[in-house]
């Protein structure tokens, strides 16, 4: 489905007069207005092409229909997105869920939807089919030799296919762990993960990256082999200045101190991007802000102080990307909530009032430091995302239109009611 730019300009126009009320009124109290909408403008978040269809849980899963059965088609939907809010500008792939049978068409057939593509994904975490070996006790970890080997050159032929697409960097999550005490040598399987990661490592091109995920538990529960940002640290640490941590915010233990993590790892020079979601309990992989926006609103103040401090380009220098399951919603339209809530967190952060905070730390005021972030968390920022998005050519109100445009029926007729995104 094409979704003509003329309906968007229709759709603008007419809900035009009340977002123009609303945005000056908000802008009149802002002095760095046209900076922070400049900013709005240039922030992208990657799609990964797993979210396109529905997800589920490992007791089932109820697909919707419309469900991208190609490539192809999932580069065809988030085409859909970035038309509707021209924030979702890249799209990041599984492999070996979205292996481009032909990388040049591929390649073409995003630019043609104004994207280009992210980090991409390796997958050790399952055997798949036709497998010489199996990842049952580990990949990287793994006693045996010939396992690690196998999950090493999966990792090199990823690079290769990213090198084709126009990638500049490699994202490594680790299922790697043990369920029971004594099942692992908890010191060898992180020396064997190290060694493995610095085959991976030797092979990335010079322009490249490697992000190093971690995860608290799940699959496994005793022992997690990357389990938290310590460890990734120190893989990165070890393994060299292209290797940096990589965030998941549902990858902590409850009640985790994020914004903490994000503040640490961006002075040491060791945050290398997110993955974007909310949870209730842990990896529960719900859509961006639906939990605790509070908490998003917090990491991204820690976030753009950070970058700020050392110069860093907040677009272009991290790495961004939504990383959500969906069951019971539909996928297009969590992700435009997840990419709405994550421009929301984002403007709030920049207008916190940096000098009136420090000044606050600086005499121990607690009461008004408590005051200036709330006061910026509580501002009503949606005008701001809004005109951003007017400026730059995309929909006042993406869900509305989406919904107006009649986008999944639409895509209903054309691919069918009972489709199975690839991959999932």
């Amino acid at each position: 489905m094409q979704i003509e730019k003329y309906k968007i300009q229709e759709f603008n126009e007419d809900n035009l007069q009340v977002h123009k009320q609303r945005f000056e009124c908000i802008a009149a109290d802002i002095a760095n207005v046209e900076d922070i909408l400049q900013k709005l403008i240039n922030f992208q978040i990657a799609i990964p092409s797993w979210a396109l269809g529905t997800g589920g849980t490992r007791f089932g899963r109820f697909p919707g229909g419309g469900e991208p059965g190609s490539l192809e088609e999932k580069i065809e939907d988030i085409g859909l997105l970035h038309k509707l809010n021209n924030s979702s500008g890249a799209i990041s792939l599984h492999i070996p869920w979205d292996i481009p049978s032909n990388a040049a068409n591929v390649k073409a057939l995003a630019a043609q939807h104004g994207l280009r593509f992210d980090a991409m994904n390796s997958n050790t975490f399952q055997d798949q089919p036709g497998q010489k070996l199996s990842y049952k006790f580990g990949s990287m970890q793994h006693v045996d030799k010939a396992v690690r080997q196998q999950a090493i050159e999966h990792n090199i032929e990823v690079i290769k296919y990213g090198v084709e697409l126009g990638s500049d960097c490699l994202s490594i999550w680790l299922a790697d762990g043990s369920n029971f005490p004594g099942q692992l040598n908890l010191r060898k399987a992180f020396q064997n993960t190290l060694e493995s990661l610095q085959e991976v490592y030797a092979a990335l091109p010079d322009d490249w990256k490697m992000f190093v995920e971690y995860k608290a538990f799940e699959p496994n529960f005793y022992s997690t082999t990357v389990g938290d940002w310590g460890q990734s640290f120190l893989y990165a640490s070890k393994l060299g200045p292209k290797a940096y941590t990589l965030v998941d915010l549902g990858h902590h233990l409850p009640n985790a101190n994020i914004e903490q993590i994000v503040s640490l790892l961006l002075m040491e020079e060791k945050l290398g991007g997110f993955h974007f979601n909310d949870s209730k309990y842990s990896d529960d992989d719900l859509t961006v802000g639906s939990i605790n926006p509070y908490q998003l609103f917090l990491i991204f103040k820690e976030l753009v102080e950070g970058m700020d401090a050392r110069g860093m380009n907040h677009a272009a220098d991290l790495a961004w990307m939504i990383d959500a399951s969906h069951n019971v919603k539909d996928p297009l339209e969590d992700l435009l909530q997840s990419i709405e809530a994550i421009m929301i967190a984002y403007a709030q952060a920049l207008l916190v009032d940096g000098k009136a905070l420090e000044t606050a730390q600086m005499t121990n005021d607690v009461v008004l430091a408590q005051e200036v972030l709330q006061g910026a968390y509580r501002t009503d920022v949606r005008p701001l995302v809004a005109e951003a998005r007017l400026r730059s050519g995309a929909a006042l109100e993406p869900l509305q239109l989406f919904r107006k445009l009649k986008v999944r029926e639409n895509l209903i007729k054309e691919r069918g009611l009972k489709t199975v995104a690839t991959g999932l």
